[in-house]
């Protein structure tokens, strides 16, 4: 696979860094060299957040995001920072309750109840880890054994086995017997 780009994007609090720094882990684990960064308003909770990766084979030409393969959305305040930076071939993933109106063009989006699930398995803040399995499920990116071994070695200890959960929740979700009911295509 040549470089790609992701971006998670939402708002402060919805554990988007940890996102970043799980999906890098399991990237690094598959061989892949990880540029990544991150923006985020000084509050705690509720202010814009994103992390990016550039992700490349080798050493790659430049550490920043400038057009995006992967859009993962969880907060509809964030959408737009992101929108100018979408290619046809883009995937997008969106929170369908955080995201009422997902964005719409050439590329491909996948609306998803990730805060939806997350509340059912009793914790609204795994929807992030959700989406890490939806992303593998969805484009392979790197194999689901390395994403279970960056949680296993991401999560914090009290809650690895929510975690664990959450990432094959995620993945299941997307599988081809599952994407009929969850993905809103163009």
């Amino acid at each position: 696979m040549q470089d790609y780009e992701v971006r998670f994007s939402g708002s402060g609090g919805q554990g988007l860094q940890l996102s970043a720094k799980i999906l890098a882990h399991a990237l690094n684990l598959a061989g892949k060299r990880i540029s990544l960064s991150q923006s985020y308003e000084p509050t705690s909770r509720g202010g814009l957040s994103r992390s990016d990766l550039v992700v490349s084979d080798g050493v790659s030409g430049f550490p920043l995001v400038t057009s995006l393969d992967y859009l993962v959305v969880l907060d509809q305040s964030a959408l737009s920072i992101s929108l100018d930076l979408l290619k046809d071939q883009s995937i997008v993933i969106a929170d369908t309750r955080h995201v009422p109106k997902p964005p719409s063009g050439a590329f491909s989006v996948h609306h998803l109840p990730l805060s939806e699930t997350a509340l059912k398995m009793g914790n609204e803040r795994v929807a992030n880890i959700i989406t890490l399995g939806a992303l593998i499920g969805l484009d392979n990116i790197c194999s689901y054994e390395f994403l279970e071994q960056a949680v296993r070695a991401g999560a914090p200890p009290k809650f690895l086995t929510l975690n664990l959960e959450a990432v094959r929740e995620g993945y299941r979700m997307t599988q081809p017997e599952k994407v009929t009911e969850s993905v809103v295509a163009n």
